[in-house]
């Protein structure tokens, strides 16, 4: 034979935080310490759980508990038990604290990465850039007229093959050979290999 269910007795530890809560709502700091007294174990266990370092969490922690009260106005029982609202508020300082050390060490690591570029002898990369420029200037003069405008109109302004045939009036198909053709001899007279 079953038991008939029993309905579950009234939480009174939880009704009594919501009596304390809505005090705090208020502007009680004396409700203020009770409720810190009782969510504060939890709310640095958590801490501790997310970034997983005791001094962060002790920090993370006590942002918590300050924005329990400027936003104890904003708790609503009907959405939750106090703990679960303040856990939330908790769990949301956590992450944000380990979201933003992680984009601190992000940009850390980015400038460390970009203070181990080698210096590099700018007179001899502005020879080299000038030389590249001259070979592609040479080898754009032996293009046919409608391979080198295509192939300028396209690579030095920024234009689709579209926008490159309509410039020009040509058929779109002609433009795409001939672009096709130009950079083919490009690569060949500058001597790239594929």
């Amino acid at each position: 034979m079953t038991q008939p269910q029993r309905s579950r007795p009234h939480d009174p530890v939880g009704h009594q935080l919501q009596e304390v809560m809505q005090r705090v709502s208020q502007g009680d700091k004396d409700a203020f310490s009770v409720l810190y007294d009782a969510v504060a174990a939890t709310v640095f266990g958590l801490a501790v759980k997310v970034v997983r370092d005791r001094a962060q969490a002790e920090e993370v922690a006590q942002e918590a508990m300050i924005d329990v009260w400027r936003q104890a106005a904003r708790y609503r029982p009907e959405q939750g038990t106090v703990m679960t609202w303040v856990a939330t508020i908790a769990h949301r300082r956590a992450v944000d604290r380990v979201r933003s050390a992680q984009a601190a060490a992000n940009r850390e690591h980015a400038t460390g990465l970009r203070d181990q570029v080698r210096p590099f002898d700018e007179a001899a990369e502005e020879v080299e850039t000038r030389l590249d420029s001259e070979q592609v200037r040479r080898c754009l003069r032996g293009l046919t007229e409608l391979q080198r405008r295509a192939v300028t109109l396209a690579y030095y302004g920024g234009l689709t093959y579209r926008e490159v045939a309509e410039e020009l009036r040509s058929p779109l198909p002609t433009i795409k050979t001939r672009m096709r053709d130009g950079l083919i001899r490009l690569r060949d007279c500058m001597g790239v290999t594929t």
